[in-house]
């Protein structure tokens, strides 16, 4: 084996010639716009992974915010059962590109589903629970139930 002499260049090794050639096609176009777009898709592509909830109460309902940012009003599933609320997000998004010089085309769909439940000390009325939804803030108003007032006589 001959040493490195100074005056010498250096020969490339193989393995390091061919991360050099993959160096030099993931930035040539169009796997880098491939790969760039990919980057892209999965930087924000779903709901955080639980969501955020504030519940006040008040004599009379409670009143439920959920902050939802980049939500659409269709992604949005709200349930209530028993003395419990449900609220269900169900993001899918899709994305494409194509390359007519490359000949190339990609699809790329992701889904994810994340729900918070919330249960309530008080009863509930179902029938008198009202949502709504603006600028990614989710208010849910829902009646509690009233009770029967039962009076207390004193036996003789």
């Amino acid at each position: 084996m001959a040493a490195n002499h100074p005056d010498r260049p250096k020969r490339p090794e193989p393995l390091e010639q061919w991360f050099k050639s993959m160096n030099q096609l993931m930035q040539e176009k169009p796997v880098k716009g491939i790969l760039q777009s990919i980057d892209d898709f999965f930087k924000h592509p779903f709901p955080p992974s639980s969501i955020a909830v504030q519940v006040n109460e008040t004599p009379t309902e409670y009143i439920v915010t959920a902050e939802l940012p980049g939500i659409k009003k269709e992604d949005i599933s709200i349930d209530v059962i028993n003395n419990s609320l449900t609220i269900l997000v169900n993001k899918t998004e899709m994305a494409s590109e194509k390359n007519d010089i490359a000949k190339t085309e990609m699809h790329m769909t992701s889904s994810r589903q994340v729900s918070r439940t919330i249960p309530f000390a008080h009863p509930i009325n179902d029938r008198k629970t009202r949502a709504s939804y603006r600028d990614g803030l989710l208010t849910i108003k829902i009646a509690k139930k009233q009770g029967k007032k039962i009076d207390i006589f004193i036996e003789e």
